[in-house]
C-alpha cells in the first residue's frame, strides 16, 4: 500500500509533478509535510485523461456498474477508517470525535446513499395523441438522462473530506468523468481517496485528482479549462464570483455553496437551556469554521440579559476546540476581534488569543469569542468571519426578528428557537436561507435540498437535486 503523501492522481497513476510548498500543523504552527503544486500542464492532462474516459470504458458503464462501484469506495473508506481520520486530524486540527463522527462517516455515507439513489432512480415517460398524424396519431415521448461530461470540483479546507464526496460521488454515480482539486490546506484525505478509488477498479482517468493553490495556480487553470463541462464549488463568496467570471467565458454550468453569516432567532417562549447548548453547537462547532455556523444570534428582549450570561459562561468553560487553518486565517479572526471593539463591542467572553503552556501555543488557535453591543451596520455583523464568535442583539417582536435575519447580504442557514409551533411555522418560511432549522442545528438528511441564496450560492445540493445538477435530461420522441 503506497504512502500517503499528497500526490496527484491522473489518468490512474499517481504523480508528484510540480514544485512543492510547504504543509503546517494548524496545532503546533509545526512542518508536516509537502504539497506538489500542479502545474498547467499536470491539469491538462488530467482534463484530458477525463475526456478519454468518457470516450472509453468508463462512458460504457451502466447505472449499475457505477453504483456497484460507489459502493466499494465506501467500503474502502471504511477498510481504512483509522487511516482517514488521522489523516483529517492532521490537516485540519480539529477534534478527533468529531473527525470520527461527522467528516468520515458522511463521506462512506456520501458514497452509498448516493448508489442506492442512481439506481432506483426513476425517469419520465408521456403517451402523446396528436390527431391528424398519419398511422395512429400516437407517440411516446420519454427522458433518459446523460453525464454533462468533464466535472471540475473544487473543495474546501473545512470539513475536506464530507464535502469533496458530497459533488464526487453524484458526479461519479451520474457518469461523469472528475478533475478534483482540494484546499491546499488540506490534501491528504483527498490523496487517500484516489488511493481507495484506484483500488475499487474504476477505469483510468474516471477520476483525477490534482493539488494546488487557486488564483493564478492549479485552481484557476482547472475552472477556466474549456475541456472542462461543468464545476462544483465549495468556498468563499468572492472566489465563487471569480470562479463564475471565468466560467462566463465558456457558459459553463456551475454549482456553488458559498458563505454564510447565519442568523438564530431565540424567542422568549423557547427552552433557554436548549437554545443556550444549541448555539453553543452552532457557533462554536469546529471552532466556528463551518459554513453553516451561526455568527449572528437575535434574543427576544425580554430573556437577552439572561441569555447572554447564559452563553458567556458556556463559552468561557468551552476546552475542547481547534485551531483555525492557518496562521493567516488566524489573523483573519483576529482583525475582526480588534475591528469588534473599534467599532463599541462588549466582548463578554474570549476576544483573544488562548494559552496553553504546552505544544499548542505555537499554533493557530483563537479563543471562543462572544460579542454584544454593535449595531447591524457594523462589518462585525455583516461580513463573514468564519471563526469561533458570535454577535448577540435583542428584538421585540416576530417582524423584528425576520427583517433583522434577513438583513444580509447572505442567505445559506438559520436557526429559530421556540417552543410555539405556529410560529416556528410561521417565521420559517420568511427567513430568506436554503435551510431554517427548528429547535435544532446542522441535522441533516442527505436527500433533502442543500445550498444557499443571495451570496451564498447557486443551486441545490443533496439526494436527486445533486444528480440532476451532474446530468442533463434529454426527451426522446419515437412515433408510432
Amino acid at each position: 500500500m503506497m504512502a500517503m503523501k499528497p500526490a496527484h492522481y491522473v489518468n490512474g497513476a499517481f504523480t508528484t509533478t510540480g514544485t512543492a510548498f510547504p504543509l503546517f500543523s494548524p496545532v503546533d504552527g509545526s512542518q508536516v509535510g509537502a504539497v506538489p503544486e500542479a502545474p498547467r500542464d499536470v491539469v491538462d492532462a488530467a482534463v484530458r485523461a477525463a475526456r478519454t474516459a468518457l470516450a472509453g470504458p468508463w462512458g460504457r458503464t451502466s447505472v449499475e456498474e457505477r453504483c456497484s462501484m460507489l459502493r466499494r469506495i465506501a467500503d474502502g473508506i471504511e477498510a481504512r477508517f483509522d487511516e482517514f481520520v488521522a489523516a483529517e486530524v492532521a490537516d485540519t486540527g480539529k477534534p478527533r470525535e468529531l473527525a470520527a463522527t461527522v467528516d468520515i462517516p458522511r463521506a462512506i455515507g456520501n458514497f452509498r446513499s448516493y448508489a442506492d439513489l442512481a439506481y432506483g432512480r426513476p425517469e419520465r415517460a408521456y403517451p402523446t395523441t396528436v390527431p391528424g398524424w398519419s398511422g395512429s396519431g400516437q407517440a411516446l415521448n420519454y427522458t433518459v438522462r446523460r453525464p454533462l461530461g468533464v466535472v471540475a470540483i473544487i473543495s474546501p479546507w473545512n470539513l475536506p473530506l464530507l464535502l469533496l464526496t458530497w459533488k464526487v460521488a453524484p458526479a461519479l454515480a451520474a457518469g461523469n468523468a472528475v478533475v478534483a482539486k482540494p484546499s491546499e490546506e488540506t490534501p491528504s484525505t483527498a490523496t487517500l481517496l484516489a488511493a481507495v478509488i484506484d483500488e475499487a477498479g474504476l477505469p483510468a482517468g474516471a477520476f483525477n485528482l490534482v493539488h494546488g493553490h487557486g488564483a493564478n495556480a492549479a485552481g484557476e487553470h482547472l475552472a477556466s479549462h474549456p475541456g472542462v463541462d461543468a464545476i462544483a464549488f465549495t468556498g468563499a463568496s468572492a472566489t465563487g464570483t471569480a470562479i463564475m467570471r471565468g466560467a462566463a467565458d465558456h457558459v459553463t454550468p456551475v454549482s456553488f455553496e458559498l458563505g454564510g453569516k447565519n442568523a438564530a432567532l431565540v424567542f422568549a417562549d423557547a427552552d433557554l437551556a436548549e437554545a443556550v447548548e444549541g448555539t453553543v453547537r452552532s457557533s462554536f462547532t469546529h471552532s466556528g469554521q463551518i459554513c453553516l455556523c451561526t455568527e449572528r444570534v437575535y434574543v427576544q428582549r425580554s430573556r437577552f440579559e439572561e441569555f447572554v450570561d447564559a452563553l458567556a459562561e458556556r463559552v468561557r468553560a468551552l476546552q475542547d476546540y481547534g485551531p483555525m487553518i492557518s496562521a493567516e486565517h488566524r489573523d483573519k479572526v483576529l482583525s475582526y476581534y480588534r475591528l469588534a471593539v473599534e467599532e463599541g463591542a462588549t466582548v463578554v467572553a474570549g476576544g483573544g488569543v488562548p494559552s496553553f503552556g504546552d505544544e499548542r501555543d505555537g499554533g493557530f488557535y483563537v479563543e471562543p469569542t462572544v460579542l454584544t453591543g454593535l449595531p447591524q451596520t457594523a462589518r462585525t455583523v455583516r461580513e463573514e468571519i468564519f471563526g469561533p464568535v458570535c454577535h448577540v442583539a435583542p428584538f421585540d417582536d416576530e417582524d423584528e426578528a425576520v427583517r433583522l435575519a434577513n438583513d444580509s447580504p447572505y442567505g445559506l442557514a438559520a436557526t429559530v428557537w421556540t417552543t410555539d409551533l405556529s410560529r416556528a411555522h410561521r417565521v420559517a418560511p420568511r427567513v430568506e436561507a436554503g435551510i431554517v432549522w427548528v429547535n435544532c442545528w446542522n441535522l441533516r438528511d442527505l436527500r433533502t435540498p442543500f445550498g444557499g441564496v443571495k451570496a451564498s450560492g447557486i443551486g441545490r445540493e443533496g439526494g436527486e437535486y445533486s444528480l440532476d445538477f451532474f446530468s442533463e435530461p434529454v426527451n426522446v420522441c419515437v412515433k408510432i
